[in-house]
């Protein structure tokens, strides 16, 4: 399967924010999410991996953030 990343702009305020998504990609890591990049900072979350965008979409949104838009880049 291939890989793709996938980059979405989230809205996240603190690092207890960033970090539920880091714990969410965490431990998909070897499930089809290969490496990621949460960043409180731009609000933008990267992941690479085999698994389907709207897969990776539900983790995110599992977190209860607000996924602002998201895209596929490669």
């Amino acid at each position: 399967m291939a890989e793709h990343t996938y980059e979405f702009n989230v809205k996240m305020t603190c690092s207890g924010c960033s970090g539920a998504i880091t714990r969410v990609l965490e431990k998909a890591k070897g499930n089809g999410v290969n490496d990621y990049s949460v960043s409180l900072d731009t609000q933008e979350v990267i992941v690479k991996g085999t698994l389907p965008y709207e897969d990776v979409y539900a983790k995110i949104q599992k977190t209860g953030k607000e996924i602002i838009s998201g895209k596929t880049v490669a």
